[in-house]
């Protein structure tokens, strides 16, 4: 898997935060939740912690044979003690082309396969616009109630991660076209593209967009998109031994806990296109990559 990513603050540095470890394959996504600066609080505090220890969770786990995103999560969260609240998100690809994928509140993945979009994960939220999130006291969530899903991936599938920037004001079915209008571009220039689509839906006031839906079905009349931190990251799985994923038909789903959570399972798109897709030729992974 090769990995870039992009990020827009809203204002000054903005309140996002996230990491690409190359060699690890492994890469993770913060938001701080900004309603902490109205207490004086740097909201993006909380998040830039939590993905430093994760990094370092990372790092030492793959010492010792193997990153799993769960125990990255927990460990992360053990240690971060500034006063503050974040979502959270880290996605891993392990060997025999399995990611593995752990998240507590409203940044997600999606994944893609032929230019179709064939899995969605799930958004964590209490209720409308109030996610699950890490903090750093007990009356927040905590990694118990991350979502936790282990999908099995194929050579040229593409994964793109997100904080609620990206979801907020760009539907699946935009970003699907979007991308497949924009083959052949690396990951770094894919997740600029879209964080900057995105941005430009956040700024027009006279849009339904996927935020302004989530509020009417609250009762909420709102229209327009979301202005917020929008970070991007995007992944191309790449050729090994296994199939391609041209010749793969279905989603295979190793494990998911959303229905004990109680969340609402996102729909497989099972009708995958026939033609082959281009699976993207690169030489080693990209050194680490941090924004914190």
């Amino acid at each position: 898997m090769i990995c870039g990513s992009y990020y827009f603050p809203k204002k000054n540095k903005g309140d996002d935060a996230h990491f690409i470890c190359a060699q690890e394959q492994t890469f993770g996504v913060a938001d701080g939740v900004g309603g902490w600066a109205k207490l004086g609080v740097d909201a993006s505090q909380y998040a830039r912690e939590l993905m430093r220890n994760s990094i370092k969770s990372v790092k030492k786990q793959q010492a010792f044979g193997g990153v799993d995103p769960r125990r990255v999560l927990n460990e992360a969260y053990v240690k971060t003690k500034c006063k503050g609240s974040s979502t959270a998100c880290i996605l891993t690809l392990k060997d025999k082309g399995v990611l593995h994928f752990v998240s507590v509140g409203d940044s997600g993945f999606m994944v893609l396969r032929n230019y179709k979009l064939l899995y969605m994960s799930p958004r964590q939220q209490h209720r409308f616009n109030h996610p699950y999130q890490l903090g750093y006291s007990t009356r927040f969530d905590n990694p118990r109630s991350a979502t936790k899903i282990k999908i099995r991936v194929f050579p040229g599938d593409i994964l793109v991660l997100g904080t609620d920037g990206l979801w907020d004001n760009m539907y699946p079915n935009e970003i699907v076209q979007f991308v497949e209008n924009m083959r052949e571009m690396k990951p770094e220039a894919l997740a600029c593209a879209l964080a900057s689509v995105a941005r430009v839906r956040s700024l027009d006031k006279g849009r339904f967009s996927p935020f302004s839906r989530a509020a009417q079905k609250a009762g909420i009349k709102y229209l327009g998109g979301k202005k917020d931190d929008i970070t991007v990251v995007v992944g191309y799985i790449m050729a090994t031994s296994t199939p391609a994923s041209s010749c793969v038909e279905g989603l295979e789903i190793i494990s998911d806990n959303t229905t004990q959570l109680g969340l609402k399972r996102s729909t497989p798109w099972w009708r995958l296109c026939s033609w082959p897709c281009n699976c993207f030729r690169s030489s080693t992974p990209k050194k680490d990559t941090t924004r914190i």
